[in-house]
């Protein structure tokens, strides 16, 4: 798991890298925060949620705590999350020293299964897979281009960063705002500022989670495949994460914004900012919790937005 504080909670221009007895912590500076983590434990519980204990986080102060001139506290902490890696099975037990890479395997022909890996690694896992499976075609398959193939926005992305103040003018945007969109969207913005056209409120800033604007909760439902609104405060956005109020504070603004594009009532609307809004406190109450039974009992209990993710994940 990590923890997300200010940046000027630490004074540095640069990341940190330190070696701990189980591993190595990272501090990672990210726009206006630094990343703080992470911790190599085992998680047996609910593989949709796993949750993160004071346990944890307590971990986490401690270690980073012994290089830094000001100690950071609880009170520093804006967000904290967690993730689960999918770990092939090793010699040794401790999680840390198991392989954070992938196997291709063909159990039986036809079948393709790829195990393990990372989502920085997901291009070649993909060859890999890939490569193997095109030994069952009988056409011949062309070598994988993936490394030659840019990402979704970089085309003009530098190009577009020089031009940020003619691209302001233009739309009537601050050029740091301009900045802040190309570092998100790439080339893709003039997709997302074409949502404001009709609708010029969609320029204004999130109320309290000013570093986005409205037209980006409504690109993520628009264009990103989007929902719900914990998909757009968590998972498209990073407001749970930047901001000590974890979104709470703007999910009845943000559900506002994109319910004439997910077709939401009111009702739908009210659901929506409760099932969010009891997500969080959960998290909060889960994160102080001393172990890994009482957190994810507390995580569990908050509502879904999906009915399908209470479905039983078999561990086995």
């Amino acid at each position: 798991m990590h923890i997300v504080v200010p940046r000027d909670r630490i004074v540095s221009d640069v990341a940190i890298i330190l070696r701990t007895e189980k591993s190595v912590m990272f501090v990672i500076p990210w726009g206006s925060h630094w990343i703080i983590g992470t911790t190599d434990t085992e998680w047996n519980l609910d593989l949709a949620h796993p949750a993160a204990t004071k346990a944890d986080i307590d971990y986490i102060l401690s270690t980073v705590n012994t290089v830094l001139a000001t100690p950071l506290t609880h009170d520093d902490i804006d967000g904290v999350y967690a993730g689960l890696r999918p770990l092939l099975a090793g010699e040794s037990d401790e999680t840390s020293k198991l392989s954070r890479e992938h196997a291709v395997a063909v159990p039986t022909p036809g079948l393709v299964s790829i195990a393990g890996g990372k989502y920085t690694t997901y291009r070649v896992m993909a060859i890999d897979a890939i490569d193997t499976a095109a030994q069952y075609i009988p056409a011949r398959v062309a070598p994988s281009i993936t490394e030659k193939v840019r990402l979704l926005g970089a085309d003009g992305y530098f190009a577009l960063i020089n031009q940020a103040e003619h691209v302001g003018d233009v739309h009537g945007l601050h050029p740091y705002r301009v900045r802040h969109l190309l570092d998100r969207y790439g080339s893709l913005i003039s997709e997302v500022l074409a949502l404001a056209e009709d609708r010029r409120e969609l320029l204004d800033p999130i109320t309290t989670a000013p570093v986005y604007l409205k037209v980006e909760a409504a690109y993520a439902a628009a264009a990103e495949g989007a929902l719900h609104l914990e998909d757009i405060l968590a998972r498209r956005m990073r407001i749970s994460i930047e901001y000590p109020h974890r979104g709470v504070d703007c999910a009845r603004e943000v559900a506002e914004v994109v319910a004439p594009i997910l077709g939401w009532t009111q009702r739908d609307i009210d659901r929506e900012v409760d099932t969010y809004r009891a997500r969080v406190e959960a998290e909060i109450l889960s994160q102080a919790q001393p172990d890994d039974v009482s957190a994810d009992a507390l995580r569990a209990s908050a509502p879904e937005a999906r009915a399908e993710i209470l479905e039983p994940v078999p561990l086995n």
